[in-house]
């Protein structure tokens, strides 16, 4: 098993994580939305796999590139 990084594509601030630790993501899946010039940005899994790690909060800001949670797949 490979451990795969969820990044965000750009800066703002988690309005809504929508995964949690355990969960099975398929790819293309929003694990959080980000708020960014009011608008809501989906951040989406890379791949399928299991949510092992969420290393942001709701409310939390992120800089484009962020690992905001790791997907076992």
């Amino acid at each position: 098993m490979a451990i795969v990084d969820v990044k965000a594509e750009i800066a703002g601030t988690v309005w809504k994580v929508t995964a949690q630790i355990g969960d099975a993501v398929e790819e293309d899946e929003p694990v959080m939305i980000l708020e960014s010039m009011k608008m809501e940005i989906p951040v989406l899994a890379p791949e399928a796999g299991v949510v092992t790690e969420l290393l942001v909060e709701e409310g939390a800001t992120v800089t484009e590139g962020a690992v905001v949670a790791k997907l076992e797949v």
